[in-house]
């Protein structure tokens, strides 16, 4: 059975699936931006979602919503630092850091991470050479506009990503494939089979991410404007995915995330007969 192997821990893929809470401490992140920016509401949101059942924790500390003002690497890691030292040792989930930065990215190993999440769209040498002397995990996220053939394109990209991943020496298990739903997809519909074809999509035998949480596509097939509204939307479109062999879902409500995956696995995964 083939593994997502990260620093201290690895999940068994295939199994079941797998929740990624999402913790923002930005000011200006699309749907949460700014509630969780104070350390202690920060310290507080670590620990329910840990509490509430997700498999991961997620720290982004820099927003990556469509027309974001990027932040350097030095605001990056003034901004997680004082967190990651006060929930070291207190949360027991694999921590990981949203971060494009290979500065930054060693900066929050340091202090304990054990997953790179990198949306950049592309392979940085630098950053899988941290990855491959420390025994982090990364996440590589498809970061372009894709083909009118969407599913080849993108399916295509990964395996490249990942191939060149793994010429620089990084382990297969430590790679984590993500299509980058909402990332220079701006058309509704690409968004849409993205989900809808994640079976054609992902890459058999490395762990496959889908990270759809609240995002732009939801609201426009629901008709909800508020972005933190859209749990039920999310919660459809995930079990979408987890059909066609998502492994792990990233999520903004953890127990929305927690009960779709129990109930899609039950539906989807589960080799037992009624």
């Amino acid at each position: 059975m083939p593994e997502f192997r990260m620093r201290d821990f690895s999940l068994e893929l295939g199994k079941r699936t797998y929740v990624m809470g999402i913790l923002n401490i930005t000011p200006d992140s699309f749907s949460d931006g700014g509630r969780y920016y104070n350390l202690d509401d920060a310290v507080k949101h670590a620990h329910y979602i840990e509490d509430a059942g997700a498999d991961m924790l997620d720290i982004g500390a820099q927003s990556t919503r469509p027309g974001h003002t990027p932040v350097s690497p030095e605001e990056e890691i003034r901004r997680f630092e004082n967190l990651l030292k006060e929930i070291r040792g207190s949360i027991n989930i694999p921590v990981s850091i949203d971060t494009y930065y290979p500065q930054a990215a060693a900066a929050a190993l340091e202090l304990g991470v054990s997953v790179i999440n990198d949306v950049s769209g592309r392979v940085n040498p630098g950053m899988a050479e941290i990855v491959r002397q420390s025994g982090a995990g990364w996440i590589l996220m498809h970061n372009g506009t894709p083909s009118p053939d969407i599913a080849g394109s993108v399916h295509s990209e990964l395996v490249r990503m990942a191939h060149e991943a793994e010429a620089l020496g990084v382990d297969k298990s430590s790679i984590c494939l993500d299509p980058g739903i909402g990332f220079c997809k701006d058309d509704f519909m690409q968004n849409i089979e993205l989900v809808r074809r994640t079976d054609e999509i992902r890459v058999r035998d490395y762990a496959y991410l889908v990270g759809l949480s609240r995002k732009r596509f939801v609201g426009e097939a629901t008709g909800v404007i508020i972005a933190d509204q859209r749990d039920v939307g999310t919660a459809v479109a995930n079990a979408a995915a987890i059909m066609g062999g998502a492994d792990i879902i990233r999520v903004h409500n953890v127990e929305y995330g927690v009960q779709t995956a129990r109930m899609a696995d039950l539906l989807y995964r589960s080799k037992e007969k009624a």
